[in-house]
């Protein structure tokens, strides 16, 4: 790595000095885009945000879900796909259909033809099997396979030790602040006051 000045100290950073924004040394490796590096140093003098929030709960979500992987790979499974099917043996019905697949993408926030893609091992791996509806031969129910709800008691143990772990190597307010804000974020109220500001 080498500390270096943008080589192309043009109208573009001639106007970032004359709107009272300082230049900053730009730290890039050779053959990076330099008018790239700066504008985002420029962004972060403007804004004078230094942290980004996205990129430290990425960052955080990304190690928390290799440690439950880790727990899990003894099942071949990851703790997204045991989410999963924890949403599909949580539902409870009269008729034993199981979850449409609409209200488990809805119940994990994701997208419909994510969840698909993410059923694709469980149904191919006889854990869980997509049914057609009742009624409405379009509408299919995820159900778990007796392998699967025999999977789901073994993996719950796993996935139980793993958040032992973290909540201890936390600690219990930690981890409970580090839940309580999560569940802030991924809330209706917190995305309709983001977008109420613009």
């Amino acid at each position: 790595m080498v500390e270096r000045w943008c080589a192309k100290n043009g109208a573009a950073l001639n106007h970032s000095e004359s709107v009272g924004i300082m230049k900053t040394p730009v730290v890039a490796e050779a053959g990076s885009d330099c008018a790239l590096q700066q504008a985002i140093a420029d962004a972060t003098a403007m804004s004078g945000v230094q942290i980004c929030t996205n990129t430290s709960v990425r960052l955080a979500a990304r190690r928390l879900g290799q440690l439950y992987d880790e727990a899990l790979a003894p099942l071949n499974l990851k703790a997204t796909q045991l989410a999963l099917i924890v949403e599909i043996g949580k539902f409870k019905s009269a008729d034993a259909q199981g979850p449409t697949l609409q209200d488990l993408a809805n119940r994990l926030a994701i997208q419909l033809s994510a969840l698909t893609h993410a059923l694709r091992p469980l149904v191919r791996d006889g854990i869980v099997e997509l049914r057609q509806d009742a009624q409405d031969r379009r509408t299919k129910h995820g159900v778990l396979t007796a392998r699967g709800k025999q999977l789901l008691a073994e993996a719950v143990g796993r996935w139980a030790a793993a958040n032992e772990r973290v909540e201890a190597v936390l600690g219990s307010a930690s981890a409970a602040s580090l839940r309580a804000l999560a569940d802030q974020v991924a809330s209706d109220a917190f995305l309709a006051a983001y977008k109420s500001e613009n």
